[in-house]
């Protein structure tokens, strides 16, 4: 694990980097939010995030976010951003604050009933997979309507807005295309639907300035916070 110090270095610089897409993007600073990827490092990766004043991490598997936030900082969001296996939405509502990776009506169900039974309204976000790359989670973006019309059905889900990973590639106009396509998934959708749809959560170390001349308002960064990770846990 590196030092705080380090840590606080790395993300000036990141967040350096987009004050800069956001200047070329004629946005202010502060309409992109820095989410702090803690998968796979220590608590202390969360600590060393809320110490420097960001205001959320994000964690890729439940069992992992169950383990570390009972010991980790109060008042920091806990937001999944890893593929939600329906039977860990019970848990995945009891241990975070938002869910990004709500991809279909069978598990955006399952999240409203345990929402629901544990007293709580839990955001989420529609992952789409807006690259339409086989290898991604998500929704197809002909099923978006679908998807977000079965979300507003759920009493105890508060929808947020979508996500979306880009495909992996040599090609940055890959990257490019995904994220405009999530933007102009996510306007059509708040139009149609009346609903604001505010959050894009859309770009990671290798894509956030194309992620955020697209329109992102989260960038999910890790590697370039941390370091490189250590080996994932084994499977609970």
């Amino acid at each position: 694990m590196i030092t705080y110090v380090e840590f606080a270095a790395r993300t000036d610089a990141v967040r350096a980097q987009i004050a800069a897409a956001c200047a070329r993007a004629g946005r202010p600073a502060d309409s992109v939010e820095l989410l702090a990827v803690t998968k796979t490092h220590p608590v202390d990766a969360a600590v060393y995030a809320a110490r420097y004043g960001l205001h959320g991490v994000g964690e890729n598997r439940v069992q992992e976010a169950a383990a570390k936030r009972p010991v980790g900082p109060a008042g920091l969001r806990w937001e999944l951003i890893g593929h939600l296996q329906s039977n860990k939405a019970r848990l995945a509502v009891e241990f975070f604050d938002r869910i990004q990776s709500a991809d279909s009506p069978k598990l955006l169900g399952l999240l409203d009933r345990a929402a629901g039974e544990q007293g709580k309204k839990r955001a989420v976000l529609l992952q789409i997979n807006a690259g339409n790359d086989p290898a991604k989670f998500g929704a197809e973006p002909a099923d978006a309507s679908r998807l977000l019309e079965a979300a507003l059905a759920c009493a105890h889900l508060q929808v947020d807005g979508l996500m979306t990973i880009a495909p992996l590639s040599d090609d940055p106009d890959v990257a490019t295309r995904t994220f405009v396509n999530l933007r102009t998934i996510r306007d059509d959708l708040a139009a149609r639907f009346n609903t604001p749809l505010k959050e894009l959560s859309m770009g990671m170390s290798g894509d956030l300035e194309a992620a955020i001349l697209a329109g992102s308002t989260q960038v999910r960064v890790g590697t370039a916070l941390f370091g490189a990770r250590s080996a994932p846990p084994p499977a609970a």
